[in-house]
């Protein structure tokens, strides 16, 4: 295992400098940067939105409003199928999700269905490749009533093609805004999501995606008047609509239907100022078929009013004094300069093919990033510094290697985390830190059977080798646990917590590589060099080299406390109910700062209720002058949007909006289901794995310590009240991940001890087990706490309920390790446990003989 080949010696030490090549980027300064060549690596991580600021938009296409117009587009095209083929038809409707209509004549009840079966034929449908789908089933329930209904399939497909247009449209409109880096992606059947980091008006962003931006240039009805139309309740002639313009207050236009030109015709739209006013205006122009038809119009409509309409608003309703025969003109009103661009942009971008609902959205303010930034930085420098400092205080030189291997495992994250283009959030950072609290998992394993097999009396350098060996099979065991869970994480997660989950399973590979690798080849070349006669000694010890607890003397009195507390923890959780955020309730959650002095929480509360929002909390949050608001799930997302808007215009006077969280009660409902599917999943696999590398009884064991230790974590957030959204079940998954780890270490020394000690009684080889283990699992938990303390203490506050979870979990994890999974192999009978007890002195017998075995394996190697 010390022995290394020349070319293992270069790659490894090729990673570990493309490592270091690759990391520097996000070190260096732009000026570096932008000097460096263009074949070398000058990518550095990209930044989350929480990093640096900017909106996460989730929008939903209207699947009833597609329907609606599909429907009146099939009406229309029944009218004309039929009127060509000279059919006379009567009662032609939309009803129940169809058109259906009668025929008059009997005779010709065939000759129409010939006709309308052009409108059932299957279209061309890109869903799968090459296929075709049948938009409309024809039936008729009784003689000469012909109905036209839309298939499912037909539906769907109208939905993937309306979202693909809407991506091409939106990706349009945020390009035209100058951004950089946006993401624009499809997500299931019929969402949009857009990311735009770094952008500093993230409402001037949603205003412009939530417009569909249908353009169209209508003649105004001058013969009925608006006023009289209005007191009638909007019944406008036949042939018109009743329709309002921009203005404030709004002012009523009468509309003929006949649409003379429509956006679709438009090929350019920028803005602009009027000659004569200097007002801000949009000048546009028409390709050659709409200069054509809008010449054609206002030649036979001199003196009228024609109507240019945006969204079934009237922008403006100028008289046409003369013909414009040119294919351009321009559209005034009541603009500003940034509404005219805005106008332009989404003009020349193009109308979107349906309405775009918000469903989601989670925006952060650059200043709040770069706090985060800021407190991330700290929390992770100061938890290495604890961590460093422990190894070192705990293994002397050692400790020195395990350091100088964490540093190199820290590089190698972020080179990997770059090489890739991952996007690095908050709770990526958590992940890095905690990383680097569990990464010295690996080297306290190995160390503590050195330890273990120098007291067998092995030479330094035997030990060294065992050591190494021996510790193999329970780190990749260890640590596949915790890959399982962060797989999960990654399947059903959401933003942030894919980022936790990618971090967390690239710091679990970098681990394996340090530990089996760089730390061996370091331990190998000191070896060598220094020939020592004894192994290097630290300066604390936490755990006695040996110990002899008879843990499993208390087994019953634990398993009764465990069962008593996970029992008194489910029911608070459906009697007191755990503090859930918007994540799974739905709602609103906007944090501000007072931009001078502290917050007013009372003043924020009469601010919201006189404008109409009183389901509304308000509290404190970090900082004196923070505030976190927190508005009730809307009846609908488009309401939830208004009132969101509302609340930030009434307090933009005196705050700063630093965060925006908007979750639908569509989205919530997800989230909440895809949460407990997670932490199933996660169960699920780990248990087969277990179940497959060991035996049955190991798994149910396993199962049942993490099923006291997620119950228990719940009657945590449940007493203590912390928010529990879904970075907390983030660290539910990861403490089941870590919980596991700890576990199926010890199940490995029970395995090893079982094949040792054939006939020892199975409390006792328990309370072996646990015993020499005991130091490894000390050493890992005050390592990993390190970490997770500096991040609960300089890692702000929003991060701060996700630490607290974990921290608890983590503490609930090490001691069920003990009490609760090694016990459970009694209850499920592994092997006997009655019997003699077996003597120190025939345990130190059976250790010798193994050692012998052990040493003649080796020195024949």
């Amino acid at each position: 295992m010390l022995y290394f080949k020349r070319w293992q010696t270069i790659l490894i030490w090729l990673a570990v400098a493309l490592s270091v090549l690759y990391a520097a980027p996000n070190v260096l300064p732009q000026s570096v940067l932008n000097s460096l060549p263009s074949w070398g690596p000058t990518r550095p991580m990209t930044l989350g939105l929480d990093l640096q600021g900017g909106s996460h938009i989730l929008m939903q296409v209207e699947r009833q409003d597609l329907i609606n117009e599909r429907l009146t587009a099939t009406r229309d095209d029944v009218r004309r199928v039929l009127r060509d083929a000279k059919v006379g038809y009567t009662g032609l409707t939309i009803s129940g999700g169809a058109v259906q209509l009668r025929v008059r004549d009997e005779g010709q009840r065939e000759a129409a269905r010939t006709a309308l079966n052009e409108l059932t034929q299957p279209i061309s449908s890109g869903l799968f490749g090459s296929g075709s789908v049948r938009e409309l089933d024809m039936s008729e329930p009784e003689p000469g009533l012909l109905r036209l209904t839309l298939s499912e399939g037909g539906i769907n497909y109208r939905l993937s093609n309306a979202v693909s247009q809407s991506i091409e449209v939106i990706s349009r409109r945020v390009n035209e805004l100058g951004t950089t880096e946006p993401i624009i992606q499809r997500q299931g059947l019929d969402r949009v999501l857009v990311q735009v980091p770094g952008l500093e008006d993230p409402q001037r962003l949603k205003d412009i995606l939530g417009q569909t931006a249908k353009l169209t240039f209508q003649m105004v009805d001058t013969t009925t008047s608006p006023q009289e139309v209005v007191a009638s309740g909007g019944r406008a002639p036949a042939g018109t609509t009743l329709m309002y313009s921009t203005d404030n207050p709004p002012v009523p236009y009468v509309i003929e239907d006949r649409v003379i030109v429509s956006g679709e015709n438009l090929v350019d739209a920028q803005p602009g100022f009027d000659q004569r006013t200097n007002e801000p205006i949009v000048s546009f122009r028409f390709d050659t078929r709409g200069a054509t038809r809008f010449g054609q119009a206002t030649q036979e409509n001199v003196g009228r009013l024609f109507a240019i309409i945006l969204d079934n608003q009237v922008i403006s309703a100028p008289q046409i004094r003369e013909p414009i025969l040119g294919g351009s003109g321009q559209i005034s009103g009541n603009f500003t300069v940034q509404s005219a661009n805005d106008l332009a942009v989404l003009l020349r971008a193009g109308a979107l093919p349906a309405t775009l609902t918000v469903v989601e959205e989670r925006t952060v303010g650059p200043g709040l990033g770069q706090d985060s930034i800021d407190a991330g930085v700290m929390a992770a420098i100061i938890g290495s510094v604890l961590v460093i400092v422990f190894m070192l205080a705990a293994y002397g030189f050692l400790g020195v290697i395990a350091n100088v291997a964490l540093i190199i495992n820290v590089v190698m994250i972020i080179a990997i985390l770059s090489v890739l283009g991952a996007t690095l959030t908050l709770p990526g950072i958590a992940g890095i830190v905690l990383t680097v609290g569990m990464a010295v998992d690996s080297n306290v394993l190995i160390y503590e059977r050195i330890r273990e097999e120098r007291r067998l009396g092995r030479t330094v350098l035997k030990s060294f080798d065992a050591g190494f060996e021996r510790a193999l099979a329970t780190i990749v065991d260890s640590n596949l646990t915790t890959l399982i869970a962060a797989l999960v994480l990654f399947l059903v997660g959401t933003g942030p917590v894919k980022g936790f989950a990618v971090t967390l399973a690239i710091g679990i590979g970098t681990t394996l590589f340090t530990a089996f690798t760089f730390t061996r080849w370091i331990v190998a070349l000191w070896l060598r060099r220094s020939k020592p006669t004894e192994l290097p000694k630290g300066y604390v010890q936490l755990v006695p080299e040996v110990t002899r607890i008879p843990f499993m003397k208390v087994r019953l009195h634990v398993f009764v406390l465990s069962i008593l507390l996970s029992v008194a923890s489910i029911v608070l959780l459906f009697t007191v109910k755990p503090n859930f955020g918007i994540d799974f309730t739905g709602g609103t959650l906007i944090e501000v700062r007072a931009k001078g002095g502290d917050a007013d929480l009372g003043d924020i509360r009469q601010r919201l209720a006189g404008v109409g929002i009183h389901e509304v909390q308000v509290q404190g949050f970090g900082e004196t002058s923070d505030a976190l608001i927190r508005l009730g799930a809307a009846e609908d997302e488009a309401a939830g949007n208004a009132t969101v808007q509302q609340a930030q215009q009434i307090l933009s006077a005196d705050y700063d909006v630093r965060r925006t969280e908007v979750v639908g009660p569509t989205v919530s409902n997800e989230l909440m289901w895809s949460a407990v599917l997670g932490v199933l999943a996660a169960l699920g696999g780990i248990m087969l794995y277990v179940w497959i590398r060991f035996e049955w009884q190991f798994a149910i064991g396993a199962i049942m310590s993490t099923i006291n230790d997620i119950c228990l974590t719940l009657g945590f957030l449940v007493v203590t009240q912390i928010q529990v959204d879904l970075t907390t079940v983030a660290a539910l998954l990861t403490i089941v991940g870590y919980s596991l780890n700890d576990t199926v270490v010890i199940y490995d020394r029970v395995r090893e001890n079982l094949r040792r000690f054939k006939k020892m009684p199975l409390g006792q080889l328990l309370d072996l087990s646990d015993n020499e283990m005991l130091a490894r699992t000390v050493m890992t938990s005050v390592t990993t706490l390190l970490a997770l303390v500096a991040l609960y203490l300089f890692g702000g506050e929003v991060i701060r309920s996700f630490v607290a979870s974990m921290i608890f979990g983590i503490v609930i994890g090490t001691l069920s390790s003990i009490f609760i999974s090694a016990p459970a192999l009694i209850f499920f009978n592994l092997r006997s446990t009655k019997g003699p007890a077996i003597s120190e002195d025939e345990i130190r017998a059976g250790e010798a003989k193994d050692l012998k075995t052990i040493s003649k394996e080796v020195s024949a190697t």
